[in-house]
């Protein structure tokens, strides 16, 4: 696999900030398609907005897939790995705090997001998940405790975990399984479930906003 870089918009907030919202865009979009969301949200923190650089049928991703529901997982875990290395790269560039980045995704850039915070567990300060799906069936293990860290961290890291209640390109079982998964490995999730498909509605961002603004004290 070649890599290949990624195309992104970057705004800095207009006050400096040291908080960073990563946008991950859904199969066909690109990076202006979250912006709004992104306004919905708050406006004192930079945003970093990047498009996927595979391309399906002409369709921008951030993986390959085999079919529908069916990912290519030796490219999810390249692309994950990738787009970490962007994101450690571009921070000193562009002098933001990677350890204040929250990520939100959308579909094929929620996944990623997802493969990110099992492939690399501490780099989020937070993520948001619209329509998600679980993006590796085969998972790290999960780091053992010592024997003075049984408890839960004392500030897991908030994940906003949105799947749609009809939609037809998850199975419910599998977002179950997958919102476990995320909470046993420590993550604090809120869980909301649309009343939608898979396509993302106006109440979607405003639960999103309202997780946002209760987990980062410097968004509006």
């Amino acid at each position: 696999m070649d890599y290949q870089p990624l195309t992104y918009i970057y705004r800095p907030a207009e006050q400096p900030s040291t908080q960073t919202l990563l946008l991950l865009h859904g199969t066909g979009g690109d990076e202006r398609d979250l912006l709004p969301i992104a306004g919905q949200l708050g406006s004192d923190f930079n945003v970093l907005s990047v498009r996927g650089n595979v391309l399906e049928n002409g369709m921008p991703r951030f993986f390959r897939r085999l079919g529908m529901g069916v990912f290519d997982e030796d490219d999810v875990r390249f692309r994950t790995h990738e787009l970490v290395e962007f994101l450690r790269k571009i921070a000193p560039q562009k002098e933001f705090d990677l350890q204040n980045l929250v990520a939100l995704g959308y579909s094929n850039g929620a996944n990623l997001i997802g493969s990110v915070l099992l492939l690399y567990p501490e780099l989020l300060a937070g993520a948001a998940l619209l329509r998600p799906m679980q993006p590796l069936s085969e998972v790290p293990a999960a780091p053992k405790a010592n024997n003075d860290d049984q408890k839960a961290p004392q500030n897991p890291v908030p994940v906003f975990f949105a799947p749609g209640q009809r939609d037809p390109t998850v199975d419910p079982a599998a977002t179950d399984r997958y919102a476990s998964l995320l909470t046993n490995r420590g993550f604090a999730l809120t869980r909301y479930d649309a009343p939608a498909g898979h396509n993302l509605t106006p109440q979607d961002v405003v639960q999103a906003a309202s997780w946002y603004r209760s987990n980062f004290s410097n968004a509006e």
